[in-house]
C-alpha cells in the first residue's frame, strides 16, 4: 500500500462531488480525501497497484488538476 498526495484545484464540495465517481472506480486506488481547507487544495490517495502518473490521469480526466508532491 501506497500514500499518494498531490496538490490540486479541488476546491469544494461540489468538485469533489464530481470527482468522486472517477476516483472510487479507478483501479487500485483503496481510499482518497482532499483537504480542502489547505491552501494547496492536498488530494491523499491510498494506492495499491497504481502510480502517481496515473492517479494524476483520473483526476484531469474528471476535470482538474493535480500535481504529484514528493
Amino acid at each position: 500500500m501506497e500514500i499518494l498526495r498531490f496538490k490540486t484545484n479541488i476546491n469544494c464540495g461540489g468538485c469533489i462531488k464530481a470527482v468522486t465517481p472517477f476516483l472510487n472506480e479507478a483501479e487500485g486506488v483503496k481510499s482518497w480525501q482532499v483537504d480542502t481547507a489547505n491552501p494547496d487544495k492536498i488530494l491523499t490517495v491510498e494506492a495499491d497497484g497504481t502510480d502517481a502518473q496515473a492517479i494524476q490521469n483520473i483526476v484531469e480526466d474528471a476535470g482538474f488538476e493535480a500535481q504529484a508532491l514528493a
